[in-house]
């Protein structure tokens, strides 16, 4: 498949006829914690769907998940006031002008909210009147039936289509199949929304790349990230390790023992370590951060040491960066500034004491003006952010540089070889084929 094509059996929210409908659309405004917005990005990539969606004569009903409410043990779901909509709604009012409703729905103490009751009919045929700007729902995951599956997710989507005449999806970040994602698409007329649309091409120039490809993937788990570690390293031509993946990488291959690396965790790396053997796709930052405590940056207590010097059999402290000059390695260096396209899901340190390798690597990539840089994971972006300001404001519209909205989401498309096979999108896909 071509980068610049989306598949045909994908329906597009500019395919709609959307004047004088009800507009049900699902973002990903996952933004809140503790009752106050980390960050809008997320936001603001879409309120070129939702601007649209107006324009062309729609009537938005929006709604996102927030955090997770529901107890994975117990079942039990919490309405939390620190995950309520509250603040997203405060923004988008302040951001364009219009005034949203947000239905306040009673919940029970262990299930959540049971269900969409009468009470928002008011405010729909207000919407319609265009007395208010939109509606903005509860946190789809205060729902009983949004992670439910089977007929109470049935149920809920049934009384979310109940509500609207179209369904649009722009959530990319969302790519659980839950309710709000998934079963709507049979009982609505379904289309993507511009972000995920350009989600989706994106993630295409990823997985085919053009070459020379460089990834950098780190995390504070291995045994999370094996899946699509394994599948990026088939993709790739060079891999660069960060964070806890590093660290057990190291100790897998020089039999090292690094505190806070667990011993099923280096038993799993050292099959990556066997498949590097030969392949030589790793590619080792050759300076890195020790520590004698992880919760820190203690004057005296960390240091710097050479991968090279590492000695079979030792124990060594915690592993919390990378040194920068591991970045001025002429090997590294050839490798990131040769790339002609890169990806990057990693955090090199641990935040906030140690920054340093995160810095030095976003720093190294932007010296590559050639390369399709592209950034996935909110972690990932929120670190280039806050520790490259100036750089991030200068590429935001540089066309050689992408940042995804959802890490998981991409990290999924990239183990599954393809972004058209994520649940909500195959909803999409499929509800275009079935006959009208």
């Amino acid at each position: 498949m071509e980068t610049n094509i989306l598949h045909s059996d994908l329906p597009l929210i500019q395919e709609a006829d959307l004047h004088n409908k009800i507009v049900l659309v699902r973002f990903d405004h996952n933004v809140v914690k503790g009752g106050e917005i980390r960050d809008p990005f997320r936001i603001d990539r879409t309120i070129g769907t939702l601007f649209n969606i107006v324009e062309r004569g729609g009537r938005p009903i929006l709604m996102t998940h927030v955090g997770r409410p529901r107890d994975k043990k117990s079942g039990r779901i919490e309405c939390r006031k620190g995950e309520a909509v509250d603040p997203i709604v405060a923004y988008l009012e302040q951001k364009l002008h219009a005034r949203f409703h947000i239905p306040r729905i009673v919940s029970d103490p262990e299930k959540g909210i049971l269900g969409i009751d009468t009470s928002i009919n008011l405010a729909v045929r207000d919407l319609r009147e265009r007395k208010i700007g939109g509606i903005y729902l509860p946190n789809t995951r205060w729902f009983q039936g949004e992670e439910a599956g089977g007929e109470l997710a049935r149920q809920f989507a049934l009384q979310l289509a109940g509500l609207a005449d179209i369904y649009v999806n722009d959530a990319f970040g969302s790519w659980q199949p839950h309710a709000s994602t998934y079963e709507i698409t049979q009982f609505l007329p379904s289309y993507a929304g511009f972000l995920l649309q350009q989600e989706i091409l994106n993630l295409s120039r990823v997985i085919n790349p053009v070459r020379p490809f460089v990834a950098a993937v780190a995390g504070s788990k291995y045994d999370t990230k094996i899946k699509p570690l394994y599948a990026i390293y088939e993709k790739v031509d060079r891999l660069i390790l960060g964070g806890v993946i590093y660290n057990t990488f190291l100790c897998a291959k020089y039999n090292i023992r690094i505190k806070g690396v667990t011993d099923d965790d280096i038993q799993l790396a050292r099959d990556l370590v066997e498949r590097d053997r030969t392949r030589n796709k790793i590619v080792e930052l050759p300076f890195i951060v020790e520590s004698d405590v992880a919760d820190g940056r203690v004057e005296g207590k960390f240091r710097t040491i050479r991968v090279g010097d590492l000695k079979s059999g030792s124990d060594y402290g915690y592993i919390l960066d990378i040194d920068p000059r591991s970045f001025e390695d002429p090997i590294v260096a050839d490798t990131i500034g040769n790339a002609r396209t890169i990806f990057v899901n990693a955090v090199m340190g641990y935040t906030p004491h140690f920054t340093s390798g995160s810095q030095a690597l976003d720093q190294t990539i932007d010296r590559n003006r050639d390369a399709m840089k592209m950034y996935g994971g909110g972690d990932t972006l929120q670190e280039f952010k806050d520790l490259c300001p100036g750089l991030y404001l200068s590429v935001m519209d540089n066309a050689n540089y992408y940042f995804f909205t959802g890490g998981g989401t991409v990290l999924t498309a990239i183990e599954q070889g393809s972004p058209y096979g994520l649940k909500p999108v195959v909803a999409l896909c499929e509800q275009k084929k079935r006959p009208k």
